[in-house]
Parts: C-alpha cells; sequence; structure tokens
C-alpha cells in the first residue's frame, strides 16, 4: 500500500491560477487533483494516455474536434487515447477535478509542454541578446511558467 497526502504530494502550477497535484497511482493509471480558474482553457492537445476527466466542483467543457460536453459537479467525461480535446472552465468560479490517465503518465506532461515551449520561444530572442539558448530558456519558463 502507498499512501500519498494531499498536503505533502507533488504539485504544480502549469499556468497562473491552473494547479495539479499528482495523487497516488501505479505504471498502469495515474491521478492527478487539478483546479482551474475560471476562464482557464488548457490548449489543444492529445496524450496516449486514455483519460477520464471528473468534476467535484464548477463547472468544465471539454472540447474534442468533433464535439463538446459542460460538465458540473460529479460528471465525468472519457477521452480515448490519442483523442486531440482541450478543458476549460467556462464557469463564474474555480473548478476543481480529477483526472485518471491509463496507462499511468509522467506527472510533469504539461511542464515538459512549457519548457519546449519556452525554448522555441528563447531561440527567438538568442539572436538579439547575450543570453544562451539554454539561460533564455530557465528565463522565459520561469518567468511565463513559472516552473
Amino acid at each position: 500500500m502507498e499512501d500519498v497526502p494531499f498536503e505533502q504530494a507533488e504539485s504544480y502550477e502549469p499556468e497562473d491560477g491552473w494547479r495539479r497535484v499528482e495523487m497516488a497511482g501505479s505504471p498502469a493509471f495515474s491521478v492527478e487533483w487539478f483546479e482551474k480558474p475560471p476562464g482557464h482553457s488548457s490548449p489543444m492537445h492529445d496524450h496516449e494516455n486514455e483519460q477520464v476527466c471528473l468534476v467535484t466542483e464548477g463547472e468544465l467543457t471539454v472540447y474534442t474536434e468533433d464535439d463538446e460536453v459542460t460538465l458540473g459537479p460529479y460528471d465525468s467525461v472519457w477521452l480515448e487515447s490519442g483523442e486531440p480535446h482541450r478543458v476549460e472552465n467556462t464557469g463564474d468560479a474555480v473548478a476543481v477535478g480529477i483526472d485518471v490517465f491509463a496507462p499511468g503518465r509522467s506527472f510533469d506532461f504539461w511542464l515538459d509542454r512549457a519548457w519546449g515551449h519556452a525554448r522555441r520561444v528563447a531561440k527567438l530572442f538568442v539572436g538579439a541578446s547575450r543570453l544562451s539558448v539554454r539561460d533564455a530558456t530557465d528565463y522565459h519558463a520561469h518567468r511565463v511558467y513559472r516552473v
């Protein structure tokens, strides 16, 4: 058995107000608690994992290429592996929920994307500054993504 006390769990904010907390899981599945501020949307993305998103507070709208569904407290949605989607808080209050991924995924999924984006942006500025790509990437990732 492995217990994960919420206050001791690993957490990060991929963007301001969007907090994710790694809960108990295994290579077969992973569980992440999250909160998302009003108006916030993840970018359209996909991953190799199936996903179940369960809303516990507030309202989220899940968009795919072909459909959309608005979820309230205790509503859930299942997304296939590889299915492009984005999740937006379309309500007036902070939305809270739980994501379950199968198979389990790395908790740094969004950090990997943040650092990759930061590196691409940094390359644009290196030519006009004395910063190395690494220094510019670190600066941009910390300033924009607060990693």
